[in-house]
């Protein structure tokens, strides 16, 4: 008679453990979401600092920000559970506003470098970015990274492509703004200046580049930078979620079409 009771009890255990169980799960996902939520500026809130004028990375157009990081930074947010608010600033003070809490995630071409890790944390990359020489067209004098020792280039305060320059004995003019830097050459107050390839692709889709030439780099000393996103170490949740949604977008192929609505080419992998 105790067997039959057992066997009659069985099915409704296993719902009940099942029920049980799905609560459970469902319970730790929120959880995890609002862990990662007690690591931001505004909990409902992705705060992304960028330029916004550096196109293709991130510009206006009609008034209206976009550009690859723009919607990669949505499509990050989305994946956190939250809305994107991104704030425009100036190269020189993004990554102090990182450090004095302005900001939750710094996009903006990124590129990770030993003395940036020891201060901040990074997400797993995004896009790889190739080194550009750029000079004038009528410059004969540069045709390799040897040839740039005693010679003017015009670079970002503390970027890689000044750390490059310098490595190669170049004095460096600084400046910010890579439409300025290449003025700066046309007009010969520069030799040249080092950027990404990237950048040098997306500014001669809609931009005159008459009297400047490129080439990309491909030396071992010029290897591709790892581009990612740049978070607070004291935000470790955010920077594992963050990772985790940029692994996602490249496996469902997102990060590819994105590139190649920006670049024409596909950044994003080696």
């Amino acid at each position: 008679m105790l067997k039959k009771k057992l066997w009659f009890l069985l099915p409704i255990m296993a719902l009940v453990a099942f029920t049980l169980t799905a609560c459970s799960s469902g319970s730790s996902s929120t959880s995890k979401s609002s862990d990662v939520k007690t690591e931001l500026i505004n909990k409902n809130e992705l705060t992304i600092g960028l330029e916004g004028t550096y196109a293709p990375f991130s510009y206006r157009k009609d008034g209206k920000l976009q550009g690859f990081e723009v919607e990669l930074g949505k499509a990050l947010a989305k994946k956190v559970g939250v809305k994107a608010k991104f704030v425009p600033t100036q190269w020189d003070s993004l990554i102090a506003g990182l450090g004095s809490q302005k900001f939750d995630l710094v996009l903006n071409n990124i590129a990770e470098t030993p003395q940036r890790k020891k201060v901040y944390a990074f997400t797993t990359p995004y896009m790889y970015s190739r080194y550009a020489l750029i000079t004038r067209s009528d410059d004969t004098s540069i045709k390799q990274l040897s040839d740039i020792k005693g010679k003017k280039f015009v670079e970002g305060t503390g970027t890689p492509n000044a750390a490059l320059a310098k490595k190669y004995g170049a004095t460096i003019t600084p400046s910010g703004d890579f439409t300025v830097s290449l003025n700066l050459v046309k007009e010969k107050r520069a030799d040249g200046t080092i950027n990404s390839s990237a950048a040098w692709y997306a500014y001669a889709k809609s931009n005159s580049t008459a009297g400047l030439k490129s080439q990309t780099l491909t030396t071992s000393a010029a290897k591709p930078d790892d581009i990612a996103g740049m978070v607070s170490k004291k935000s470790p949740k955010l920077q594992a979620a963050l990772s985790k949604g940029i692994k996602e977008l490249r496996k469902d192929g997102t990060l590819k079409k994105l590139s190649q609505k920006y670049f024409g080419a596909d950044l994003t992998t080696k």
